[in-house]
């Protein structure tokens, strides 16, 4: 056997190996941080029931001061919905509420198409708590071939939830900035 085929063989096999290391992965994810606001659900989900009022905490808004934005349908609560499209950072997508539970629940269809596709879903948990609010920020969604791969070279968990404590933090200074001007 030649030098040329045992490289071929070796070759192939780490690929194959690579492919079933990576089918192996988990076909669903979920990335979620929690914070303790203090200032009312009532608070802390008007902000978060109302896409236009993103630019004032989400730190996915400050990775392109030239964004293009569209807000579309109601101004808040199901249907209201943003698309955006931006840098290579913040790439191309549509965020829509699609189910808003008043003081307690939102959940968001959120679809990107650059700088890679994905369909996932976001919810946004708002629990009473020590006279403030628990918030809960996750997202989720189906892992393709593809995704499964990326996960493998890039840790979503650690880049998306360092963003989500980011834009956590800055929500909590605002809805405790704003729940005593709406008492």
């Amino acid at each position: 056997m030649t030098l040329f085929w045992i490289v071929t063989i070796a070759v192939l096999a780490a690929l194959a190996l690579l492919a079933l290391v990576v089918a192996r992965r988990p076909d669903h994810f979920r990335i979620a941080r929690s914070t303790r606001i203090d200032a009312p659900p009532e608070t802390v989900f008007a902000i978060l029931n109302n896409p236009r009022r993103g630019v004032d905490w989400s730190p996915f808004e400050r990775t392109d001061p030239n964004m293009k934005r569209v807000f579309t349908g109601p101004d808040q609560g199901v249907g209201a919905t943003l698309a955006w499209d931006g840098n290579r950072q913040c790439g191309t997508g549509s965020i829509r509420i699609v189910e808003s539970v008043p003081h307690s629940h939102i959940a968001l269809a959120l679809e990107m198409s650059r700088p890679m596709k994905a369909s996932n879903r976001v919810i946004f948990t708002l629990e009473p708590a020590q006279g403030g609010t628990k918030l809960t920020w996750a997202m989720e969604g189906p892992m393709n071939f593809a995704g499964k791969a990326f996960s493998l070279v890039c840790n979503s968990e650690k880049m998306v939830g360092g963003a989500f404590e980011t834009g956590l933090a800055d929500l909590k200074k605002l809805a405790e900035w704003e729940a005593p001007r709406a008492a």
